[in-house]
């Protein structure tokens, strides 16, 4: 993913609302956590946005986000669960763009998408 431009909005948003008052890297983890499932708006299509060794989807598949992955899968990296061929499985939120999302869906997988782009850690 190519590194964005600084934007200082979202940088201003991620600091007051996504992390604000986490310091440690389970505190900014459990902190994104609680973020996106304020925000995310559950069921959505998403589209996958590029490969990764750790995900069985490949650029261009169309799935289900049927919600979070549970809090403890979460500690390293946003995970979210999906209904892939027939089954359900978990994928890195930064893989997905989704479809016509709600205001509050697209704010939030921006959000996380520029964190990750931007080289940001827990």
């Amino acid at each position: 993913m190519k590194k964005p431009r600084r934007d200082p909005i979202r940088e201003d948003r991620i600091e007051n609302e996504a992390i604000v008052d986490a310091y440690g890297s389970e505190e900014k983890a459990m902190s994104w956590y609680y973020y996106l499932e304020g925000k995310l708006m559950f069921p959505f299509e998403a589209r996958c946005i590029g490969s990764t060794a750790t995900s069985p989807l490949r650029k261009g598949e169309t799935v289900q986000v049927l919600h979070l992955a549970k809090e403890a899968a979460c500690e390293n990296d946003m995970l979210v669960q999906i209904r892939w061929q027939g089954r359900k499985t978990a994928v890195p939120l930064s893989q997905l763009a989704a479809i016509n999302p709600d205001e509050s869906t697209a704010e939030a997988i921006g959000d996380w998408h520029y964190w990750v782009a931007q080289g940001y850690l827990f």
